[in-house]
């Protein structure tokens, strides 16, 4: 349907059930900064958010806070609204499922799926979770009752309902998946997906009676008293934004390039949503891309604790921009990461500060100092094409890292053409070229810096849009698609300028900017510390003894590295994704880079101690524990003789 040309990037539909929290911010400047970056390179962009604002959990919170439905729907829709504009998201169309045209579109969707023969009415009992809107087996209950998606009670419902045919798409859905190895970003999660769906499928509930926030079924269908699944409704959303089953103008920009999602809301993404558009005769999108959960200093986040992370509160301590950088950059995407101030106040001050700040300030006094301001390209090739050669490599990685989702690497690559300006001047002294009457190649100098910050600053634009227009203005050169043609695609130089001055852009923060929350249970856990000291060992040879009880305490389970990479800046660190037999594989930062290259663990088995507390490791969150002996001839990881299923006992 859309041409090559075009770019349609979505974040998904936020529910309306409370505010904005760093998670939505998380989601929503990825998608952004793949927006700015597409409209950049020429592509004829759609950006798309906005809020889900029908289904059971948004009516009886609007009767919690005594207001109508739609009353509440509204006030907490434009929350998300406003927080956007505030963060200058550039999105091209606000959608809310409460729009005429959108519930319209989904109709129009259901009818056709009913007319094909894929929808059919019968009665569906099953344990409900209201606050997942989503049916679970018994099987998949916690305890027999609770959700094992957000661990709250659920109960049991039986009334009428229309049913998709899901099961009669799972064939097709293998296929794709199979066809189509980046379809589902990272590839552990598509792996994930792949083995849910080999399962086996069964028929989608697609209707309720039990209350009215809705959509209503078509006319057609005649059957008042139903009003459709908030899913089917809400993912709706990505085709009706363009005008689905009212004006389809913009329908060309389908299918979506990438679909951006938290990683709990996979399964709708990859199964269901596939499934409706094979159902629709659509086309698939390119990527649905899941990223992870963010905690606070080590700790899951919750009001009950006060350590939300409010994303503007952030934003206006720190600068916009700055929480943008750390946010991209802190963590590799899919992955979980914390959010600490002291995380944030690092990457501003080396990175942001040492690196790119103290760059530019370097050349505006250097070309003050001996060039009153101008800055020459002329002669730059003449006499550092190196570092030229150099830094062009690092910038034509960079594309495919943006659109692989792997951004963290992005910005780590766009960072070593830094690493090289800086060591140029530290090498080649311009202060002593000067003295030496060298001026051609001091001003080739001054030029080298002027243009990698340039280059630098073009590709850094979609992360950093307001820092880099700052440092396009003092180069006296603008950010747009002709200038990212010539510099980045042509790799070119800029033309002969004089600098502007300015101020410093990162000045050095040396502590907090906002008041620390105290966890509410602080009490109760130094409690548990003192009393946990105060259990007696009895100890032979210095080793403490413990009974057979405390052995069986620590689960030991056997796991499969699906998906492996190196952590940035660490010597020691490898990120490892472990297939636990669960239902998704579990993170786990190992420190093992020494001895097992990323290559090395891929599709290894490794010995796991499974219910540790997780702990942050250089603000990564680790899920367990890989067992290995170490003595004076290196480290060697504990592993079963034969291979065995992901999750086997250990003991």
């Amino acid at each position: 349907m859309s041409s090559c040309h075009k770019a349609y990037i979505t974040t998904p539909i936020y529910y309306v059930n409370d505010i904005a929290h760093i998670g939505h911010a998380y989601t929503t400047i990825i998608a952004d900064t793949l927006a700015r970056y597409s409209r950049m390179s020429g592509l004829d962009t759609f950006f798309l958010t906005g809020t889900d604002e029908h289904g059971q959990k948004i009516e009886e919170a609007a009767k919690a806070r005594g207001k109508s439905t739609q009353e509440y729907a509204d006030e907490i829709s434009a929350t998300f609204k406003n927080l956007w504009d505030e963060f200058d998201i550039s999105y091209d169309k606000f959608i809310r499922t409460t729009d005429e045209d959108h519930m319209r579109g989904v109709q129009k969707a259901f009818l056709k799926m009913f007319n094909n023969g894929d929808i059919y009415k019968d009665t569906y009992k099953g344990h409900y979770c209201i606050s997942c809107e989503t049916f679970f087996p018994e099987i998949q209950l916690v305890d027999g009752e609770f959700c094992p998606e957000c661990g709250k009670p659920t109960s049991v419902v039986e009334e009428e309902s229309y049913f998709f045919k899901l099961s009669k798409y799972q064939d097709k859905l293998l296929e794709w998946y199979n066809n189509n190895p980046d379809c589902i970003l990272p590839r552990s999660k598509r792996n994930e997906v792949i083995r849910f769906v080999e399962g086996g499928l069964t028929d989608l509930s697609i209707t309720r009676t039990s209350f009215d926030w809705g959509v209503k079924l078509p006319e057609e269908i005649n059957d008042p008293k139903h009003v459709m699944y908030v899913w089917l409704d809400a993912l709706m959303n990505y085709v009706t934004a363009l005008g689905y089953g009212n004006d389809e103008a913009k329908m060309d920009f389908w299918p979506a390039r990438v679909h951006l999602i938290g990683k709990d809301i996979l399964r709708f993404h990859a199964i269901y949503w596939p499934a409706f558009l094979m159902s629709l005769d659509l086309p698939m999108p390119k990527h649905i891309a899941a990223h992870g959960w963010w905690t606070r200093d080590g700790e899951k986040m919750s009001k009950s604790k006060g350590n939300v992370v409010n994303p503007k509160e952030v934003a206006d301590a720190y600068g916009l921009d700055n929480f943008r950088y750390f946010m991209l950059r802190e963590v590799p995407f899919g992955g979980d990461g914390d959010f600490s101030q002291k995380a944030l106040i690092d990457r501003i001050n080396s990175d942001l500060g040492n690196d790119l700040g103290n760059l530019l300030n370097r050349l505006i006094g250097m070309s003050g100092k001996y060039f009153d301001g101008k800055v020459e390209s002329g002669k730059v090739a003449t006499y550092y094409q190196t570092e030229l050669d150099e830094v062009n490599e690092s910038l034509q990685k960079l594309e495919p890292l943006l659109f692989e989702m792997q951004i963290h690497r992005y910005l780590e690559e766009l960072w070593r053409p830094l690493s090289v300006a800086n060591k140029a001047i530290d090498k080649y002294q311009p202060w002593a070229l000067m003295k030496e009457g060298r001026e051609e190649e001091a001003m080739a100098l001054n030029g080298l810096i002027a243009n990698i910050l340039a280059k630098v600053s073009i590709m850094l634009s979609p992360v950093m849009p307001k820092v880099c227009a700052k440092i396009a203005k003092a180069l006296n050169f603008e950010i747009d698609h002709e200038n990212w043609q010539k510099l980045f695609k042509e790799k070119a130089l800029i033309a002969n300028f004089t600098l502007e001055k300015i101020d410093p852009l990162f000045p050095r923060i040396e502590a907090p900017l906002l008041a620390q929350a105290e966890p509410a249970d602080k009490p109760a856990k130094e409690e548990k510390k003192k009393k946990e000291k105060k259990v007696e060992t009895k100890e032979t040879e210095g080793v403490a003894l413990i009974g057979i009880d405390q052995f069986f305490q620590t689960s030991l389970k056997v796991g499969t590295v699906v998906e492996a990479q190196e952590v940035p800046k660490s010597k020691k660190l490898l990120l490892l994704q472990v297939d636990l037999g669960e239902e998704k594989p579990r993170q786990i930062v190992a420190g093992i880079k020494e001895w097992y290259s990323a290559e090395d663990m891929l599709n290894t088995q490794v010995c796991v101690v499974a219910n540790l507390k997780p702990a942050k490791l250089m603000g990564m969150l680790s899920e367990g524990m890989l067992l290995a002996a170490k003595d004076e001839d290196g480290l060697c990881m504990i592993r079963p003789e034969k291979p065995k299923k992901p999750g086997t006992p250990i003991g």
